[in-house]
């Protein structure tokens, strides 16, 4: 598979691109990475270095790509994290051009808005703007739970109530929904990942971590659509997806470092392990 991720990059640690590339490959796909930002690290860290680059000039490092006559051979698109408006329409021209070269393309749309806890962290403007702009036109989104409810006006406190949101989420436009870091009240220990398609709804429970490293969703939102991609069974998607990322969390937490641990733990994005299985929902 040939897939056009447009997302950040950072030169020290895995988030944006950084967080995606490399798994991707390791699962096999071609990838064409295009920066938003070129940063010395996240911004988690308080402090960092280099460029927020112009939407003008993302858009011309696509238009190169578009040059080489390649652009109607991608699978797949997919974008994270976006700064700006002006960068979320590039990245929509972006997809426009691969449909309209290759109809069985997807855009695959990671739509950070927020966190539990952390409540909204993006500019003002961007979680409207992803609502109402590019969640419609994306096959495949990965929201959080907060971005779940927020995106669809909700709060949701059952699984019930999760799979409503997501199809009401399905109704504008994506047709797979994966819903990442679902914490239920009375399950403080746990949490699920909860998938959403056309074919059903499948989740799968893993032990609450007590780490919240960045770039978690940035590797999560990239496995799901590999596997879709690869299997076309959201449920074999997820469940793969799931397991690799508990590995690489795991091994995070046991590494004591806020860096998740992408390359040590390979193996696992490549061969993902069986511990935790998906049971259907409906």
């Amino acid at each position: 598979m040939r897939i056009l991720s447009i997302q950040s990059s950072v030169a020290y640690g895995h988030v944006g691109n950084s967080a995606a590339v490399f798994p991707l490959q390791r699962r096999g796909h071609e990838v064409w990475p295009v920066a938003t930002v070129q940063f010395s690290n996240h911004t988690g860290y308080g402090a960092w270095r280099g460029p927020l680059l112009a939407p003008a000039d993302v858009a011309e490092v696509i238009a190169g790509i578009g040059d080489r006559g390649v652009l109607g051979s991608a699978d797949a698109v997919l974008s994270g994290y976006q700064g700006d408006p002006a960068v979320g329409a590039v990245v929509l021209d972006a997809v426009a051009q691969v449909k309209a070269l290759n109809p069985a393309a997807v855009y695959c749309c990671d739509p950070v808005i927020g966190d539990v806890g952390r409540g909204i962290f993006v500019r003002p403007g961007i979680p409207e703007y992803l609502r109402d702009s590019v969640v419609p036109t994306a096959d495949i989104v990965t929201p959080n739970h907060f971005e779940l409810d927020f995106l669809t006006g909700r709060t949701t406190q059952s699984l019930d109530e999760v799979l409503t949101a997501a199809d009401a989420l399905r109704s504008v436009g994506p047709r797979a929904v994966l819903v990442t870091s679902v914490v239920l009240p009375g399950t403080a220990d746990s949490l699920d990942v909860v998938a959403v398609s056309d074919e059903g709804a499948w989740a799968v429970t893993t032990p609450l971590l007590p780490i919240t490293p960045n770039g978690g969703g940035d590797l999560t939102a990239a496995l799901f659509l590999a596997h879709l991609l690869e299997t076309g069974s959201a449920e074999t998607a997820v469940e793969r997806t799931t397991n690799t990322v508990f590995a690489v969390l795991e091994a995070t937490l046991t590494a004591g470092t806020r860096e998740l641990q992408i390359v040590p733990t390979q193996e696992a994005i490549a061969h993902p392990p069986a511990r935790f299985g998906a049971r259907r929902l409906r």
